[in-house]
């Protein structure tokens, strides 16, 4: 009889796991921050080029352990810029990310993906339409930025400048790995970026914005909020019906007594449905609370959704309306919509 050997991914251990790990197999312990450098600061996916282990080291991590890394699988470039790039995991499983460069601001972002698919289902969203498959592990998600970061040097000469978790799925519904990848970002043995350029974006899980805060978290918060009402917001995202406004408020306030991180509302407008002068009043109201930006953003069609882009005069207006409240707005031109990488767009679709 043969027997399977089940071996475990090296990036799911932590740097005193892999000194335990050299220990056991009688190594000294400073081969696990070779290790460790070799996994995140140089990005390597083949135990056999880490060339200042001995070869039979090499052989005997190829035993036990493998690396569960992405790989792309498609690239596809929008006549602005925007790169979007699908990437097959070790399950045969499919993620998206986007990298948006705006070179006059000297700013290259690259929104990456949390889970495979997504399970809250909001009505206007691609990703929301597809089942959630499972979360991402740690290594996944940093790889999204690291892969990216190298398509930003070979294209831009530039590397990234901001990290947006506003790809496929609620970073919220997979909080200890999403954290761990950022842990793992900004470390300086890792990417060394500074968590102050990182926003997750979250549609709403109030008990987890507040984790957030008591995890002392230096990440900048987005709310999808996209409705100024209950009622409206149960209509496109069912979320809401367990996290309701007066939940959500509730939990940002926490958030920001305690952190002082920026915050800020996403809000897709929609014709017809939330772009009048009315809703920008009601969204004035949820701006009254703490410091808070508002992007204001063109909704992306996706196929099967009856949901209309707003004109574009209507959006300047329900910015102005804001603005006169002084509340700070942008309003957020779409980028990428022609290669399916725009908000909401992202539903592994060639």
């Amino acid at each position: 009889m043969t027997s399977t050997i089940t071996k475990h991914d090296i990036r799911l251990l932590n740097k005193e796991e892999l000194e335990k790990v050299f220990k056991d197999i009688g190594e000294p312990s400073y081969r696990a921050k070779q290790v460790y450098e070799w996994l995140w600061q140089k990005g390597t996916y083949d135990f056999d080029q880490m060339t200042n282990l001995g070869k039979g080291l090499r052989s005997k991590l190829k035993e036990i352990f493998v690396i569960n890394h992405i790989t792309t699988d498609l690239v596809q470039h929008s006549i602005d810029g925007t790169i979007k790039s699908r990437f097959k995991l070790h399950d045969g499983n499919l993620i998206e990310s986007v990298l948006i460069p705006v070179p006059s601001d000297n700013r290259y972002t690259v929104c990456v993906s949390s889970q495979v698919g997504c399970s809250l289902s909001c009505k206007f969203c691609a990703t929301g339409q597809m089942k959630r498959m499972r979360n991402l592990s740690p290594g996944e998600i940093y790889d999204q930025v690291y892969q990216v970061n190298e398509q930003c040097l070979e294209k831009y000469g530039h590397p990234l400048t901001n990290i947006v978790y506003m790809g496929m799925g609620e970073p919220l519904l997979n909080y200890a790995n999403v954290m761990k990848s950022i842990d793992l970002i900004s470390s300086p043995e890792g990417l060394h970026m500074s968590a102050r350029r990182i926003t997750l974006s979250t549609a709403g899980i109030a008990k987890m914005i507040k984790r957030l805060a008591d995890d002392n978290s230096k990440v900048n918060l987005a709310l999808s909020l996209h409705a100024a009402d209950d009622a409206k917001r149960d209509e496109i995202m069912p979320i809401n019906e367990q996290n309701n406004l007066d939940t959500l408020i509730d939990s940002l306030k926490y958030y920001y007594q305690k952190t002082k991180n920026k915050m800020s509302f996403e809000y897709i407008t929609f014709k017809g449905f939330n772009d009048s002068k009315a809703d920008a009043e009601k969204l004035a109201k949820l701006c009254k609370h703490f410091p808070v930006l508002v992007n204001i953003i063109e909704y992306n069609p996706i196929d099967g959704v009856s949901y209309e882009k707003s004109e574009a005069l209507t959006i300047d207006a329900f910015a102005a309306q804001l603005r006169k409240h002084d509340i700070m707005v942008t309003v957020r031109r779409s980028r990428g919509k022609d290669i399916d990488a725009a908000c909401g767009q992202l539903a592994n679709k060639e």
